[in-house]
């Protein structure tokens, strides 16, 4: 299969620095896909207001990723976009808003993301009256379910189908939840849906049990991992930084460390896209080696640090692996 022209471009100009590396990087996940070995994508900050499922869902379609990690805030964005994506509001002047503008734009129900406002009554209440019920239902059987298995249940229920505003194949929570691919969704609580479901447990409506927490999180990640990481191993694509990456990379050296299972396997492949500078403390800008240190990468793991917009590499990348 020949390679599209957003591949041949990138392999013609990229060349040096920054754009180098995301070659090398591509060319590394595809040949660590093709010998066998399976990859992690985490995502933090907002990609998916940034609507990287036009190529992530693509990705997920073709087996180019098998787990994902990601903020619950990723989790409900993508489904938000799916439903109210003609009531969000661009504003390409955000770094010139005063105080008093954000508050209007607050007083709008408009909650901003950089230059993107997501619509709260049409995107966070939309969802809020369907997961409701599923959550209340879950807990009046007895039912316990993680975060994404309960959107899953949402979005696969096809109650909001009618109210799809983009091409659902844009849609990679729903590439997701038709292939049932594990997700990771550490530190959910802090998701307006996380916040939402924290508020009816206030008000008593709900049991905290109901969902499963980040503790089972990461009982589940060992599990698969153990089942996952023989022969070429599993990789971690890493598009910001931030809890999305930190707490799964940490299943390595906890298995080997604090359960004292010495068969497991490090990480096979790194690669992390991010703007932030290396500095004293800065996990997210820490180089690569210093993950040896912790027991997270080997001497002979590939190691790639991209040091740019996320927004605009990673759909590169994906790109590139898409032959695109």
């Amino acid at each position: 299969m020949n390679r599209g022209p957003v591949s041949q471009f990138i392999e013609h100009h990229y060349r040096h620095f920054n754009a180098a590396t995301v070659v090398d990087a591509a060319k590394s996940y595809e040949n660590h896909l093709a010998e066998g070995g399976k990859m992690m994508i985490t995502l933090a900050g907002a990609m998916s207001t940034a609507e990287l499922g036009i190529s992530l869902a693509e990705m997920i379609r073709q087996d180019k990723v098998q787990i994902i990690s990601c903020t619950g805030a990723n989790l409900e964005e993508d489904i938000m976009n799916l439903v109210a994506h003609s009531h969000y509001k661009r504003v390409p002047h955000y770094r010139d808003l005063t105080p008093q503008q954000e508050f209007e734009l607050l007083e709008q129900g408009m909650n901003r993301v950089t230059d993107t406002c997501i619509p709260e009554e049409e995107a966070f209440r939309r969802i809020q009256h369907h997961i409701e019920k599923i959550w209340k239902d879950a807990q009046a059987n007895g039912e316990r379910w993680f975060p994404h298995e309960y959107m899953y249940k949402l979005l696969l229920s096809k109650v909001m189908e009618k109210d799809y505003e983009i091409d659902p194949k844009h849609s990679w929570m729903l590439a997701a939840a038709e292939k049932n691919l594990p997700i990771i969704v550490p530190g959910w609580e802090d998701s307006t849906m996380g916040n939402i479901f924290a508020s009816y447990c206030i008000k008593g409506e709900l049991n905290p049990s109901t969902m499963k927490s980040g503790i089972e999180y990461m009982m589940y990640l060992s599990e698969w991992y153990r089942k996952n990481s023989s022969g070429k191993g599993v990789g971690f694509f890493q598009i910001g930084g931030g809890i999305a990456g930190d707490f799964p990379i940490c299943v390595v050296p906890m298995m080997y460390q604090d359960l004292e299972w010495h068969d497991v396997p490090f990480w096979s492949y790194f690669c992390q896209i991010s703007d932030s500078t290396t500095s004293y403390g800065s996990y997210s800008g820490a180089v690569p080696n210093e993950k040896i240190t912790w027991g997270k990468l080997d001497i002979d793991t590939p190691k790639f640090i991209i040091e740019s917009d996320a927004t605009i590499v990673a759909p590169l990348i994906f790109a590139w692996l898409l032959r695109w």
